[in-house]
């Protein structure tokens, strides 16, 4: 399987999308600080993922969120809708 995801800070709400084969061990990859791009807002929790059986599709999709901004807003509204706690 591959997955598209989308973390999100614990400490400041800040968000990435990304893309891998093994979600787990990604998420600890970001937790580590070895990522850099995300180093700086760790640590970081899974609030969404997709799964899809090939690769290309999967990495299809990580870039359509990643360069549209419509489409990447709308799941991080709807998401973040989603965890209020009232």
């Amino acid at each position: 399987m591959f997955y598209i995801y989308l973390i999100q800070s614990t400490k400041d709400k800040s968000t990435y999308i990304g893309y891998t084969d093994n979600i787990e061990r990604r998420l600890a990859i970001h937790n580590s600080g070895k990522v850099n791009y995300t180093s700086k807002h760790k640590p970081y929790r899974i609030v969404y993922f997709e799964a899809y059986l090939s690769q290309k599709d999967a990495r299809k999709r990580e870039q359509l969120l990643k360069n549209n901004g419509g489409q990447r807003d709308f799941l991080k509204e709807n998401i973040g809708n989603s965890l209020a706690v009232d």
